[in-house]
């Protein structure tokens, strides 16, 4: 069993940053395979960014070059960097634990990107 706990959403302008962070308990963490998603009002949840046990990361393409997925083991935390923040970034963040078939969520955190 993992408990997830999200944390650095809020209001940004277009351009902006915004550093989201996930903190993992309850379960070795560096065993899992870690996953940010997002679900913006009246769109299907999607698959943001992702990095394995061992490190190895893939984005989706609206993302590519922006945002950057990392992970601290030693903290048992993963990080969404969010660089040059664009209105269709709005959305509530999920951070997601994988492996084999099991998944386990954060709350989700709230990113507006508005003017």
């Amino acid at each position: 069993q993992v408990q997830l706990v999200e944390s650095g959403g809020g209001l940004v302008q277009p351009g902006g940053s915004l550093r989201l962070s996930c903190t993992a308990s309850g379960s070795p963490f560096n065993i899992y395979g870690m996953n940010w998603y997002r679900q913006a009002p009246g769109k299907q949840s999607e698959l943001v960014a992702a990095v394995s046990n061992v490190g190895s990361t893939k984005y989706v393409d609206s993302v590519k070059g922006r945002f950057t997925i990392s992970r601290d083991n030693a903290k048992n935390t993963v990080y969404l960097q969010m660089n040059s923040l664009k209105p269709e970034d709005t959305a509530v963040y999920y951070c997601n634990a994988h492996i084999f078939n099991l998944d386990y969520w954060g709350q989700g955190t709230q990113v507006t990107v508005s003017s």
